[in-house]
């Protein structure tokens, strides 16, 4: 058996040749993005692996590795919103993910860049770099557990993250369609985002990106958060609108946003720009804004994680090429 796996970083690698050795099984791995252009490398090979979780996934992809008689490609992700699951069935596909890696470590990150937040730390960091160690109202915080905490989507990930903000000893309120059993003891379940937001201090989404909620919190949604809230966006960088979020920023609607996830982040993440403009001005104005502490799509990023979704993936692989199916397919 043959497989091959696209977009690995060099932890990805690692782990997979670990894989290896333990399995016996011939793993090829490329640094490249899975393209139209790329997918040609696949030729000869039993099954695919992508680590791909931003942009977009050519079409043309799906009849080629049919025509080169693969039948599955697994994905090192949870998320699979970049796939046509349509096409990939059409063209006898099996589509897996990842569904639980490590949840822990999103959610801890979360919470870090809440408190972070809610402590003005960006701007004591800034301050004390200039050597300005003064007590200025700019970097007075508040106490968390003072705090009213919305979780927007209470799966694996956003139940945790309700635990720990509990643990802080904050209020929380939540909105899921379909509501968990689990932590209707510390979170109490409103009918709507809008009825969730609208008192909350910290406002946390935890949601799969979906066709119906693609720019879910845009500008009109912002002007329903209670005054100076928190937003925090360690899920998918499509449920916000950035224009709308900037703009909730820029007039003081909200008070500070954790961002962990763009939209359009693809050409950027996991590259060095230090010596590059970068071309996206939104994206930009979100990386600078003051406000708000950006990070590159790592909130996941541990040992633990990048080892589970890494040999889940291959696992899955194997699992589709032996059997024909998957307990992780998506499709």
């Amino acid at each position: 058996m043959k497989l091959i796996l696209y977009h690995a970083n060099a932890m990805m690698k690692e782990i997979a040749e670990n894989w290896v050795k333990e399995n016996q099984i011939e793993v090829t791995v490329l640094s490249e993005l899975l393209t139209a252009e790329s997918v040609k490398l696949a030729k000869g090979y039993d099954g695919i692996i992508n680590s791909q979780a931003a942009g977009t996934i050519d079409k043309e992809i799906y009849s080629t590795l049919r025509e080169y008689g693969i039948r599955q490609i697994a994905l090192v992700s949870a998320g699979y919103e970049l796939y046509d699951l349509k096409l990939a069935t059409e063209n006898n596909l099996v589509i897996t993910n990842v569904p639980s890696y490590s949840p822990e470590s999103i959610a801890e990150y979360t919470v870090l860049t809440g408190l972070n937040l809610v402590r003005n730390n960006n701007t004591i960091i800034a301050s004390v770099a200039k050597n300005d160690f003064r007590w200025q109202p700019s970097i007075c915080g508040r106490v968390m557990g003072d705090m009213k905490v919305a979780i927007i989507g209470t799966g694996r990930i956003g139940q945790i993250t309700a635990r720990l903000f509990h643990g802080f000893g904050c209020e929380l309120v939540g909105f899921d369609l379909y509501q968990n059993e689990g932590i209707k003891s510390i979170l109490t379940y409103k009918d709507s985002i809008e009825e969730a937001v609208k008192d909350a201090d910290i406002v946390s989404i935890h949601m799969p990106a979906t066709v119906d909620n693609r720019h879910c919190f845009d500008y009109e949604m912002f002007k329903k958060f209670k005054s100076g809230a928190i937003l925090l966006n360690m899920a998918r960088g499509s449920i916000v609108d950035t224009e709308g979020l900037l703009k909730a920023l820029d007039e003081g609607i909200l008070s500070g946003a954790g961002i962990d996830t763009y939209e359009y982040e693809m050409p950027y993440i996991q590259k060095d720009y230090q010596d590059k403009a970068i071309e996206d001005e939104v994206f930009a104005r979100l990386v600078h804004h003051p406000r708000v502490m950006y990070s590159p799509h790592i909130a996941y990023f541990t040992d633990e994680a990048i080892k589970n979704l890494v040999e889940g993936a291959l696992n899955a692989a194997v699992e589709v090429i032996t059997t024909g199916t998957s307990k992780s397919r998506v499709n």
